[in-house]
């Protein structure tokens, strides 16, 4: 595949997300290196949908570490259990967060970004990894974010 997305940006949000899902699968399809990717997972989600920021945080011990991503610097380590992303590992779930300032313990990589949604990814059971997306809108993601990317990250797991 070539390195370009193509989407109708007249669809709904949904269809946006059925016709990226398979572009990202091929462009990724026989590449065998995981930082490689994961930087072109968080690129195409970026690219289209244009997000605040998208990134991973790997687990690495009792912390996710930053690893691929595209936005803004962000905040390097997280600890377990901490902020949206360290909260979703703990879990092990999905967070929707639309407000992040109501969110108990949002950890403040940007004062810009508003509303999030963090999905782990799971390998044998075990969060190895999280999908980090922040808005600089309030409330701007719902279960169509959150159904595709869940989608999406059962895919990125086979990288793990």
């Amino acid at each position: 595949m070539a390195e370009e997305l193509h989407l109708d940006t007249t669809v709904s949000k949904a269809e946006q997300y059925r016709q990226l899902l398979p572009q990202i699968v091929a462009l990724t399809t026989g590449e065998p290196d995981r930082v490689a990717n994961l930087a072109n997972t968080a690129a195409a989600l970026r690219q289209a949908f244009g997000f605040f920021w998208v990134g991973f945080y790997l687990v690495q011990g009792q912390e996710l570490v930053l690893g691929p991503f595209q936005g803004p610097i962000a905040c390097t380590r997280i600890r377990h259990g901490k902020g949206v992303c360290g909260a979703s590992w703990a879990q092990a779930v999905t967070l929707l967060v639309p407000d992040v300032e109501q969110f108990p313990g949002h950890i403040a990589c940007s004062s810009d970004s508003k509303s999030e949604i963090v999905v782990p990814v799971l390998k044998n059971g075990q969060v190895v990894a999280v999908l980090d997306v922040d808005s600089d809108q309030l409330n701007d993601f719902d279960q169509d974010d959150q159904q595709a990317l869940e989608q999406l990250m059962t895919v990125v797991a086979e990288w793990f």
